[in-house]
């Protein structure tokens, strides 16, 4: 039974893949993590370690070729939304009916009990003046803001976000860790974050976990105990950033 300390565990696990030229290619090897409730976990590690092929498994996507993933008693007991770095927006629908679309898979009735919500969380993401706009209206950060938003209605309990602010300048991603940070504090939804990204990593995380090169596996667990508040001004952020830095060209793999 899935316990109050944990909401899942990875156990064990390993991935590979074929490859037309260099044959068996072993993505992720021995990964085992555990992510308690209402935590907000990030995984940094170099181009090719594995990151978004372990949130495919979490998500469904892909099948590990050991160990696996322990969801409680029930198969996959935990609710699970996942946002990639593309937005995905649906061009044919407005940025409400984008937001709308998870809640929509339960029916018509379950859409509209979510509207009234969908509507304060896309005025909490300033874009209650976009509603019936359509993607090719948006700009970049705002349709990351519409993604985000649809992400958070489809009412997951774990939430894989895989670099979903890398394409975006920095001002633009400043806004949206503010927006993420707030909902997160207010919902306490458990997070995992993937990015190239230390800074955004220590600045955002409870704990960022760093991967190898590959084959991924994970090399250190490095909590971050500063009030979110207080990090964009403590010196301890830069030695926590420096020292993860250190852990990535130690073990940048192949």
């Amino acid at each position: 039974m899935r316990t109050a300390d944990k909401i899942l565990e990875v156990q064990h696990l390993g991935k590979y893949f074929q490859s037309s030229t260099s044959g068996k290619v072993t993505a992720l090897r021995d990964v085992s993590l555990r992510l308690s409730p209402g935590e907000f976990v990030t995984l940094v590690g170099p181009s090719g370690s594995g990151k978004s092929t372990l949130l495919n498994v979490l998500a469904g996507l892909e099948v590990p070729d050991q160990g696996g993933v322990d969801w409680g008693e029930q198969e996959k007991s935990v609710s699970v939304a996942y946002m990639q770095q593309k937005d995905l927006l649906l061009p044919w629908r407005t940025v409400l009916d984008n937001v709308l679309l998870g809640p929509e898979f339960d029916g018509p009735d379950a859409k509209r009990a979510a509207e009234p919500e969908a509507r304060a969380l896309l005025k909490r993401f300033h874009l209650d003046r976009f509603l019936q706009a359509y993607p090719a209206e948006l700009s970049g950060g705002m349709r990351q803001r519409t993604a985000l938003a649809r992400t958070l209605m489809a009412g997951g309990e774990l939430l894989l976000l895989d670099e979903p602010f890398g394409a975006l300048d920095a001002i633009t991603r400043l806004r949206l860790h503010e927006h993420l940070l707030e909902v997160w504090q207010d919902l306490r939804r458990t997070v995992l974050l993937v990015t190239h990204d230390v800074e955004e990593a220590v600045l955002l995380s409870t704990r960022v976990i760093v991967l190898s090169g590959r084959p991924g596996s994970i090399v250190a667990e490095v909590p971050i105990p500063i009030p979110h508040a207080q990090r964009r001004s403590s010196v301890e952020v830069l030695k926590l950033k420096n020292n993860i830095l250190d852990l990535l060209r130690q073990h940048n793999g192949e």
